[in-house]
C-alpha cells in the first residue's frame, strides 16, 4: 500500500497495533539499492509490519547540494519495497511534512561537530529534526538504518534516548558491490570512469584495516597511507580522512578499542563515504 499522508500513515499503523503486531520502519530518501533492501528484508524478518517511507528531505541538504538532482524513481522503489517485505510506503510531499515554515528542530551537539558534520553545516539538524517527526508519525517498535552513514547512525541514537522516544535503533552492515564499492544512491552518478576511481575509496579502508592488524597504531600514518592511496588518482578530491572514538565520534591518533575510520572523497562531482570499525586490541 502507497500513501501520502501522515494521517494514513498513523490510522495503518494504529490498525498493525490494535492486531497485536509490531511495527518496524525503514526510512529512506528512495532510489533504493541492496543496502535499503536488506533493511527492510531484516525489518521484515524481525516485525510484523513494515513501514518504509520515502522522502527526499529538503532540509538535509545545503546550498549547492544535490537536492533537486537527487535520483527518484517511485514505482520502482515501492516494487522493490514490496518484494523485500514491506507492508505500507508513506511517499509525503514536501508540503506534507512541512506545512508551514518551522520554528522548532532538534539539535544533537558534540556528536556533530566532526566528519560529515564539520564539511556540511545544518546537514544533521535537518536529519534529526526529519527523523524525529517520522518516529512521531509512525510509532514504530523498531527503526533501521545502514552503517555506511556511521554517524548519521550514531547521533540518531543519541537522538533516540535523550528523547524518549520509544522506537529501538538497530543499525545493519554496510552492503558493497562485490568490487567492494559501499552501495549509495548517489553511485548513479558516477561515469564509467569514476566508477572506477570510486573503488579507491574502500580498498584504501581494507589496506589500512591490514595495517592496523599487523600492528600500526598510529592513527596519522593511517590516514597518511589512505590519503596517498586516495589522491594517486586524479578524479579523488578528499574532504575528510579521519581515525575517530567508535562512541564519541572525537578524534584519534592513538588507536584503542574501537576505532571508526571515515572518510568523504569526492569522485568527480559526486560526494561519497565510507568506512570500517576496528577493533584495536
Amino acid at each position: 500500500m502507497l500513501v501520502k499522508k501522515i494521517t494514513e500513515v498513523r490510522n495503518e499503523v494504529k490498525k498493525a497495533k490494535l492486531a497485536g503486531k509490531s511495527v518496524g520502519f525503514v526510512p529512506t530518501m528512495g532510489f533504493l539499492h541492496e543496502g535499503h533492501l536488506s533493511l527492510i528484508e531484516k525489518a521484515a524478518a524481525e516485525n510484523d509490519f513494515v513501514v518504509v517511507s520515502i522522502f527526499v528531505n529538503p532540509t538535509q541538504f545545503g546550498p549547492n547540494e544535490d537536492f533537486e538532482a537527487y535520483p527518484r524513481d517511485l514505482e520502482r522503489d515501492y516494487e522493490l519495497s514490496m518484494q523485500s517485505g514491506a507492508n505500507l510506503i508513506f511517499n509525503p510531499e514536501v508540503e506534507e511534512m512541512y506545512p508551514q515554515k518551522g520554528k522548532t528542530f532538534v539539535n544533537v551537539i558534540e556528536l556533530t561537530d566532526n566528519l560529515c558534520g564539520a564539511s556540511r553545516p545544518g546537514h544533521f539538524q535537518g536529519v534529526t529534526t526529519v527523523v524525529s517527526k517520522l518516529f512521531n508519525i509512525v510509532l514504530a517498535d523498531n527503526a533501521y538504518f545502514g552503517q555506511k552513514d556511521a554517524q548519521q547512525v550514531a547521533v540518531i541514537k543519541q537522538m533516540t534516548a535523550d528523547l524518549n522516544f520509544s522506537t529501538k535503533v538497530i543499525s545493519c552492515p554496510i552492503v558493497r558491490e562485490e568490487d567492494g564499492l559501499a552501495m549509495s544512491s548517489r553511485n548513479v552518478y558516477l561515469s564509467p570512469a569514476e566508477r572506477i576511481s570510486a573503488l579507491r575509496l574502500s580498498s584504501s579502508l581494507f589496506a589500512a584495516e591490514k595495517l592496523i592488524a599487523a600492528g600500526e597504531r598510529d592513527g596519522k600514518k593511517i590516514r597518511d597511507f589512505i590519503c596517498k592511496n586516495i589522491e594517486e588518482d586524479t578524479a579523488c578530491r578528499i574532504d575528510y580522512v579521519k581515525t575517530v572514538n567508535f562512541k564519541s565520534l572525537e578524534d584519534t591518533d592513538l588507536l584503542k578499542d574501537e576505532v571508526l575510520i571515515a572518510l568523504a572523497v569526492k569522485v568527480g562531482k559526486t560526494r561519497l563515504i565510507d568506512n570500517i570499525v576496528v577493533e584495536v586490541k
